[in-house]
């Protein structure tokens, strides 16, 4: 495991907030020389701390409209139905993310669509047509008021 010094802290939070930011820029933020930064990040990264490096995209200004919260409920809870439910619905490309939950829904998914239409036909062509899914309930967003990836830092 790395050690996640004052340095390495600062990293994470420069890089969280732009991604894009070039070595030599890095390196002045954080007052080391630009190889020793680089070393840093590279160990940050070798180490997984840092997964990868993304460009986020305005879901309304590609036409995705529809952001839904959608949880669901497995007939059953036997290790070969979750797994079969993971690797299935992990390649659906409306799915942004899939968390397996406790409390009485099993998993909540976060989805993107066009629109109502779409969404209704990737919820009944899709999703309940999945094997052992027992329960659908979906959760629209009226409104995003806060959108983060950066994890914080202490």
């Amino acid at each position: 495991m790395i050690k996640l010094d004052k340095i390495n802290k600062k990293i994470l939070k420069i890089v969280q907030n732009d991604g894009s930011i070039t070595n030599s820029e890095l390196s002045k933020k954080v007052g080391l020389a630009p190889a020793s930064t680089l070393e840093r990040v590279r160990k940050l990264e070798q180490s997984g701390i840092i997964r990868k490096y993304v460009g986020l995209v305005d879901p309304v200004k590609i036409g995705k409209e529809i952001t839904a919260f959608v949880e669901i409920t497995l007939l059953q809870h036997n290790s070969e139905l979750i797994h079969t439910f993971i690797n299935e619905v992990t390649v659906m490309p409306e799915v942004l993310e899939c968390h397996h939950i406790a409390g009485d829904k099993d998993f909540l998914l976060k989805i993107v669509t066009a629109d109502l239409k779409q969404y209704k036909e990737f919820a009944l062509e899709k999703l309940a047509e999945l094997k052992g899914v027992g329960k659908i309930q979906t959760l629209f967003s009226l409104n995003t008021v806060k959108d983060t990836t950066a994890i914080p830092i202490d």
